[in-house]
């Protein structure tokens, strides 16, 4: 497992808080502390910084302050600080498919350094007193990971408590693993029968005139359990279906009725999961049709509003605020895996206009149903630039009068034959979209 470094940069009791470029690969768009990984070489320590650092840590100190220089042009050996102080260590939950073995140092200085931001990297750094930074947090207006939001809850109840191991964020034996990665939206992430190579699908929890919990689908009855023993102390009015996929809302039906509460989700969803599952699927439990445009819940004076986002499925609908400092995606796109577009509830026209749609919104987080939450839509754009190329080589092909199995292991030809049904379908609604547009 890799190791990496964090320097929580310390002046009047402000730190020098700093976001990460939302096209980076890993956790694009998070604020965060300057730092970045300890290589496998590190030069030694310069002499007047030695000290800090005790003989266990000292590679991990050469990296902090080569990090620093890298990302700031901060120079600690000219900017020599008051103190560092180890604040601790703590290990990436496994449920994350980027793991590290993450170092955290409070580097406390006399008074603000000249800085210059790699842009390649940090998008900005600010100073901000940690009790601001918590406020904005819970306004939905930083992307932060589980270890910095316990670092900075333990610095404000009581500095003098570090160092200290970083504990795990949840209980394996009686819960899913839940995170906060913004202030209005808790995320659960349930064990699920999802599509390969994912194995969750994430779970929401929204709102506060009408507390919302989105897409519960554990993959069992031990999974159930656990589930809703981590909501215990959330009081549920609503479970809300993104879409009609099983991986969304499989033991969705027996929890609404352990939790006494109605199920809400679109007409087409409500519709194909009748269709699939029988006509006393929801018997017993009341049901609220929603469409595009309405309005969900609210947080604060906010409407939290519903979007159409065909493409995937007819009947998708994604969550978003009005003020767009997040938008819950569904399936439009992944971070783990890749996104099936296929008949009878898929279509690629559709698929397309609802990647454009998002885009041209410019929510600041987008959070998918698989991985983790995004900065910015990069991600949607780079997706919509992958589809397109992807069409421009069918495109190729069909002049070349390759029929559709051809196709496949020339486009496909690295994925493992399992998933060939899956890129079958996604072949078939490329050539749809491409003949009804000719």
């Amino acid at each position: 497992m890799r190791k990496s470094v964090l320097g929580v940069i310390e002046v009047d009791g402000e730190f020098l808080f700093a976001k990460r470029q939302n096209f980076l690969k890993v956790f694009p768009g998070y604020t965060s502390f300057p730092g970045g990984k300890v290589d496998q070489q590190e030069h030694e320590l310069p002499q007047v910084l030695s000290d800090f650092f005790s003989d266990d840590l000292k590679k991990v100190g050469s990296a902090l302050v080569r990090e620093l220089s890298e990302e700031l042009e901060l120079d600690l050996s000219v900017n020599l600080p008051k103190n560092i102080k180890y604040l601790g260590k703590v290990i990436t939950p496994d449920f994350n498919p980027v793991r590290f073995e993450n170092y955290y140092f409070l580097i406390s200085l006399d008074k603000r350094p000249k800085i210059q931001v790699d842009e390649n990297e940090i998008s900005w750094a600010k100073w901000i007193n940690p009790k601001d930074f918590m406020v904005e947090y819970k306004e939905g207006r930083h992307l932060v990971v589980p270890p910095m939001l316990l670092l900075l809850k333990t610095y404000l109840n009581n500095p003098n408590s570090f160092p200290f191991e970083f504990k795990p964020i949840y209980n394996p034996d009686l819960e899913v693993p839940h995170i906060y990665p913004l202030g209005p939206v808790t995320q659960l992430l349930p064990l699920s029968h999802t599509f390969p190579p994912a194995n969750r699908t994430n779970s929401f929890v929204i709102g506060d005139s009408r507390r919302i919990l989105i897409d519960p689908s554990p993959r069992d009855e031990n999974e159930k359990h656990k589930f809703i023993n981590t909501i215990k102390n959330e009081k549920i009015d609503l479970i809300f279906l993104s879409h009609h996929h099983p991986d969304h809302h499989e033991f969705s039906v027996p929890m609404a009725k352990e939790l006494k509460v109605p199920m809400g989700m679109s007409e087409d969803c409500h519709q194909r999961i009748l269709s699939k599952n029988g006509a006393d699927y929801f018997l017993g439990i009341d049901i609220e049709i929603f469409s595009d445009g309405e309005i969900l819940t609210r947080i604060g004076d906010e409407k939290v509003l519903l979007l159409a986002t065909p493409g995937h499925d007819e009947g998708q609908l994604s969550i978003y605020p009005e003020n767009l400092s997040w938008m819950i995606v569904s399936d439009l796109i992944q971070t783990v895996g890749t996104v099936v577009i296929g008949a009878p509830e898929g279509d690629m026209k559709k698929y397309f206009d609802s990647l454009e749609k998002v885009i041209g919104m410019g929510p600041k987080v987008v959070i998918p149903s698989h991985g983790i939450a995004l900065g910015g839509v990069d991600k949607l754009r780079a997706t919509l630039e992958h589809r397109k190329m992807r069409e421009r080589k069918i495109i190729e092909l069909m002049s070349e009068k390759k029929t559709e199995e051809e196709m496949l292991h020339i486009i496909y030809a690295d994925i493992d034959e399992r998933l060939y049904p899956y890129a079958r379908k996604t072949i078939s609604a490329h050539l749809k979209k491409i003949r009804d547009e000719m």
